[in-house]
């Protein structure tokens, strides 16, 4: 997919649309996406605090400040997304803050699942992973660069944690290693500081 079509577009929210409606939903004992189940409530109320949070204590760097300064012309980005997606949470709230720092930059939401026309165009690695940022450019929203789901070297050590788990059999042991890399991968994102994901960022914007 090289351009993202009106109507596709059209059907995006903003940022505090995005917000509210996972409010609502969650307000309502539901989250995003088919599967309404008790963990994925819960994963969606750990978004909804950490979002919070990050819009709270989130700093742009120098660098990103300066990255984000020379950009000229408009921008729309598409973030595909899910409630439940703790990798999400983590990022939203920083793309947020870059493009409140350059108002040529428009930043949309799009709801994976209701979206997989989208979505299966910018796949990773075959899969839906998400979030799944998408930077276009021009009256016709050509596609410029994408990014997600997650920091470069964070996904290399999530990538080396499932093909570890692909070589356990036992249930009880996959559940114990899957628990796990959700924890570490929370934890690398409290000590990283967002920084990580606004040099990545910032690395895609200057490729094109």
């Amino acid at each position: 997919m090289t351009h993202l079509s009106p109507h596709v577009i059209a059907g995006a929210m903003n940022y505090a649309a995005y917000r509210a409606h996972i409010d609502t939903l969650f307000a309502a004992g539901k989250t995003t996406g088919p599967v309404q189940s008790p963990a994925m409530l819960n994963y969606t109320k750990l978004n909804i605090a950490r979002m919070k949070r990050l819009d709270k204590t989130t700093r742009l760097s120098p660098k990103t400040l300066a990255a984000l300064a020379k950009i000229t012309e408009p921008q729309l980005w598409i973030v595909l997304t899910e409630a439940w997606c703790g990798d999400a949470a983590q990022s939203i709230p920083v793309l947020q803050k870059m493009t409140e720092a350059q108002p040529l930059i428009s930043l949309r939401f799009l709801l994976r699942d209701e979206n997989p026309e989208v979505m299966d165009a910018f796949l990773t690695n075959g899969g839906r992973s998400i979030p799944k940022l998408i930077i276009t450019e021009g009256k016709d929203n050509e596609v410029k660069a994408t990014w997600g789901p997650r920091p470069a070297p964070l996904q290399d050590i999530v990538l080396l944690s499932r093909a570890e788990l692909a070589k356990i059999e036992d249930a009880e042991a996959r559940k114990i290693h899957t628990e796990a890399e959700k924890y570490n991968v929370q934890k690398w994102y409290a000590k990283d500081k967002t920084l990580q994901t606004q040099e990545d960022v910032v690395s895609v914007l200057t490729s094109f």
